[in-house]
């Protein structure tokens, strides 16, 4: 029956159905399915199952990266292999980056077929001066007018006159285009990076490339169209069909809105039902278990300001299951973000999750991408400092404070802070992994562009994805185990190790946060 099952798979697949997403689980209706996960998660899984995308992927096809060199290599070569498309969402594209930029040409000049889609962030994108990210993509869009499509996303939050009176790079403030893709035909790349120099450097980020898995880059793609409607599409001069309302000139190029019905700062609705059509109708309701050795990924969208609340909804049914499981031994908890202000709700789960420890890597104020900045900016450092002392008082209350045991494997129980130091370098990283005892391997990790803070959460619009793995090695044909899954899940324990290997005891304890400061973060609120 297994042998069936298995044959019915390989015919549901074939080159021509690549991008079909009857297939994107790669699993047919009939197909026995295990009970591999892991008893701790196991009911939470197949839950997530019935209400969101999912996606089945070998893990010999998962690379997870560890350099910042290695992001940048890694993403060279997949444009250097790019056949058809190019696809890439972030932050922005910072002005030196030639390789890059040269990459990008050279392989739209070999490919007279490639096109290349670039979803970013307008307000980042658009700085006044030089050296803007659009500023810099304007040679590729009059070399390449017909393949090259650049959209830029401006969130609706800010609007009336605030959005006339707030000046440039404040008013990313308000919210941001945030998710993290990088791909190119049939492969893609999720990380928390930017593409600006320092990321490529000595900014510390994760990085996971996932190769020949076909219908999770075109969900990555499509994600990528849905919203594209609801941006502006930035051109070199205005075209007969690009001057709609709403459109603009400004530093030499011009903005076109792309949706000649609504307005740019009432798309909220519009937004919302667009998303939530493409999740729902990408669910595959019967694609439950874990077949052989495949890991499972749920594509999670947090989209605040749209009231698209998936990964938030998805942590309250992780940590509902884990407290109705009351696991013995003590599951263990690794989080981490580059801007630690930990989601409220986020926080009141683990502080109420007494069976469960948990261990926290903020960035040190030096770590910090803000260290050092000129202006009111420069105290966003100590604004975190903040945040981590009320957190730490939020720990004491609860009686969850890590308490040191030299008997434990870990060196204690409870929660523990620490924070990120390395001479030279910032701190970018963000993501959760979950063991189910303190000496195995994570069974779950948690990637993609979320700070896990409240601006995640309500301004920006983030893409992260929940990777659920096996817990037992499968057997080949001639009956030998198999190990792939046992190296990912090495490979994920040896990422968290390579984190804290950098981590020292949170210092925040003897840090002074001025007053001026305080006054600060209460005025921005949920904005950092």
């Amino acid at each position: 029956m297994h042998h069936r099952a298995v044959a019915n798979v390989h015919r549901c697949i074939s080159k021509a159905q690549r991008y079909s997403y009857a297939v994107q689980v790669c699993i047919c209706r009939g197909m026995a399915t295990s009970h591999r996960t892991h008893p701790l998660i196991r009911e939470f899984t197949g839950k997530l199952a019935e209400t969101r995308p999912t996606f089945r992927v070998a893990p010999n096809r998962v690379k997870i990266l560890h350099q910042p060199t290695e992001f940048l290599d890694t993403l060279i070569d997949m444009i250097n292999r790019a056949e058809e498309r190019i696809f890439i969402s972030s932050l922005y594209i910072g002005a030196k980056e030639t390789r890059l930029m040269s990459a990008l040409e050279n392989a739209l000049r070999r490919r007279p077929n490639l096109k290349l889609h670039l979803h970013l962030d307008l307000n980042r994108s658009t700085r006044p001066g030089s050296t803007s990210t659009a500023k810099i993509l304007l040679p590729l869009l009059q070399q390449f007018p017909e393949r090259v499509h650049v959209s830029l996303f401006r969130s609706p939050h800010l609007k009336g006159v605030m959005a006339r009176i707030v000046p440039p790079r404040f008013n990313e403030g308000w919210g941001t285009w945030h998710a993290k893709v990088y791909g190119v035909d049939d492969e893609v790349m999720i990380s928390g990076a930017n593409l600006n120099k320092s990321y490529f450097t000595d900014r510390q980020d994760r990085y996971l490339h996932f190769a020949n898995t076909p219908t999770l880059a075109q969900y990555c793609f499509d994600f990528l169209q849905t919203v594209s409607p609801f941006t502006f599409r930035l051109l070199p001069a205005p075209q007969a069909t690009s001057k709609t309302a709403h459109s603009y000139s400004k530093d030499g190029y011009f903005l076109s809105w792309q949706s000649s019905e609504l307005h740019p700062h009432a798309i909220q609705p519009a937004v919302r039902n667009a998303l939530s059509k493409f999740q729902s109708s990408r669910v595959q309701p019967a694609a439950t278990g874990l077949s052989k050795d495949e890991i499972t990924l749920f594509p999670l969208i947090q989209g605040g300001q749209f009231g698209i609340r998936e990964e938030e909804e998805t942590f309250k049914q992780l940590f509902q299951h884990i407290h109705s499981s009351s696991p013995h031994p003590r599951p263990l908890l690794d989080l981490t973000s580059g801007y630690f202000s930990l989601y409220k709700p986020y926080q009141d789960m683990i502080l109420s999750s007494p069976n469960l420890d948990c261990r926290i890597v903020a960035a040190s104020p030096k770590a910090n991408g803000f260290y050092g900045s000129s202006g009111l900016s420069g105290r966003i450092p100590e604004g975190y400092t903040l945040f981590e002392q009320r957190f730490i008082n939020a720990v004491k209350r609860a009686g969850r404070l890590w308490k040191k045991d030299p008997n434990s494997v870990l060196g204690g129980e409870g929660v523990l802070l620490s924070e990120w130091s390395k001479p030279g370098w910032t701190y970018h990283a963000k993501g959760v992994w979950l063991s189910p005892d303190s000496e195995s391997a994570p069974i779950l990790t948690l990637f993609g562009s979320t700070n896990l803070n409240a601006r995640s959460a309500h301004l920006d619009t983030e893409l992260s994805f929940l990777m659920i793995l096996p817990t037992e090695p499968g057997k080949d044909e001639s009956g030998s185990s198999t190990s792939s899954v046992s190296e990912l899940r090495t490979a994920l324990a040896q990422e968290v190790a390579r984190i804290r290997e950098n981590t020292i005891d949170w210092q925040g304890w003897k840090r002074k946060v001025r007053s001026t400061t305080k006054m600060f973060v209460w005025l921005l609120k949920g904005m950092l």
